[in-house]
């Protein structure tokens, strides 16, 4: 007997016992389980049978069948969304439209990454090591047809540690779960708009790579313009929460060539004098040499020298990527391998994994890192990198770190 179907179309339709006195079916008998039920959903058009009057309820249904009951039970106002999603293109056919009740049922979606990491340090010839299990939430719910809002949770374990900020060891500690991203995304005319807590990743993360509380926007399609403005944060060099603002646009020549440049300024908060702010200003190309080969080449230059004495104030950085791991396929590998030759304080928040002596922004750096990734099954992958850098003022102040990962995404 298709009991499960009779049953939950019943109760989307609001069964009850004395309904109906009578089915039209021959082999559903008066004393059957589900005789009511039956017949409340033949009468209201809902099942039809097989016109022998017959209800044939230990017959397995095809899906076009199924996807028939389903939006007869639509059309009578039954709650049937998580049916009407499974059988979206049986009932497309039918000339049935879902695509609201998908809406409604997907309203708003959780993803999470998970990731295990193991970090071990040598930074002025002192080795220090860590390992750490992050958790992270991301929740996206859709406010209507333009706009969404982005939560995200984190939540960090330390298994092993020795070196916050040179206190010691700081094995066993457990961070409190906090929201760390906070934003809503969408679109205003044709201009896509980021505001809240949120990510800022800026020239390939060279200069900073890390949260923002401001807005970000962006606009165009062959030619891309945008900018930002708000709160950066654990900017190093300067204290943490400055003040910035930039703007950046890029463009492709052709299939295989994109040029970008970009503008970021940060305020001291320290000190209100113009004089103090710090301005960077980036201009590079993207390269597709290959369908698995890729070059990135890109300038930098920063005002540093009016800060600081005797500062470097122009650099350069260069990036090679093989091949390319997804967390979508299985077996999939990637390599990388990075050149930098940074002025200084240009690297306000690296995007590199590990630590970074304030000495080597504040002087500005050079040095290269390597990195494997590999994807062990889906939406699980293996990395590894490695780290060697050292300040371009003082050969002695350096930074070597072998950075271990482990990621599960959901």
């Amino acid at each position: 007997m298709k009991k499960s179907l009779v049953l939950a179309m019943a109760m989307a339709l609001g069964v009850t016992a004395s309904a109906y006195a009578a089915n039209p079916f021959s082999d559903v008998p008066a004393g059957h389980w589900a005789y009511d039920s039956i017949a409340k959903l033949a009468a209201a058009g809902v099942i039809d049978g097989y016109g022998d009057t017959s209800f044939k309820g230990d017959r397995l249904m095809t899906r076009y069948e199924m996807a028939q009951i389903v939006a007869k039970a639509m059309a009578k106002g039954a709650n049937v969304d998580k049916l009407a999603a499974e059988f979206a293109d049986e009932l497309d056919a039918l000339g049935v439209r879902v695509a609201a009740l998908e809406k409604k049922s997907d309203n708003t979606k959780i993803a999470g990454q998970i990731r295990y990491h193991y970090a071990s340090v040598k930074e002025n010839g002192v080795k220090k090591s860590e390992s750490k299990l992050r958790t992270r939430l991301v929740f996206t719910g859709k406010v209507n047809n333009d706009w969404s809002y982005v939560t995200r949770l984190q939540n960090e374990q330390v298994f092993h540690g020795t070196y916050k900020d040179a206190k010691g060891d700081y094995s066993a500690e457990d961070s409190d779960v906090k929201i760390n991203r906070a934003f809503a995304t969408g679109r205003l005319g044709g201009m896509k708009v980021d505001a809240g807590r949120q990510g800022l990743y800026l020239v390939d993360g060279m200069v900073y790579d890390s949260d923002l509380d401001g807005v970000v926007v962006s606009y165009g399609d062959k030619v891309k313009v945008g900018g930002f403005y708000g709160k950066m944060y654990g900017t190093k060099g300067y204290d943490t929460k400055n003040t910035a603002w930039g703007v950046n646009a890029s463009t492709g020549l052709g299939k295989a060539v994109d040029l970008f440049a970009g503008y970021t300024s940060l305020k001291d908060e320290a000190d209100a004098q113009a004089d103090d702010d710090l301005h960077i200003i980036n201009a590079g190309l993207k390269v597709k040499v290959a369908d698995n080969v890729k070059l990135t080449g890109g300038y930098l230059n920063t005002n540093a020298e009016d800060i600081q004495d005797a500062a470097k104030e122009n650099g350069y950085y260069a990036i090679l990527d093989l091949w390319g791991a997804s967390y979508a396929k299985p077996g999939s590998f990637g390599v990388q391998a990075v050149y930098y030759y940074e002025p200084a304080r240009a690297a306000q928040k690296h995007t590199m994994d590990g630590t970074m002596q304030k000495a080597l922004v504040t002087d500005g750096f050079k040095g290269y890192s390597v990195a494997a990734s590999y994807t062990v099954a889906k939406n699980m992958m293996a990395t590894v990198k490695y780290y060697d850098l050292k300040s371009r003022e003082d050969s002695d102040k350096k930074d070597k770190t072998l950075w271990s990962e482990f990621q599960l995404r959901f």
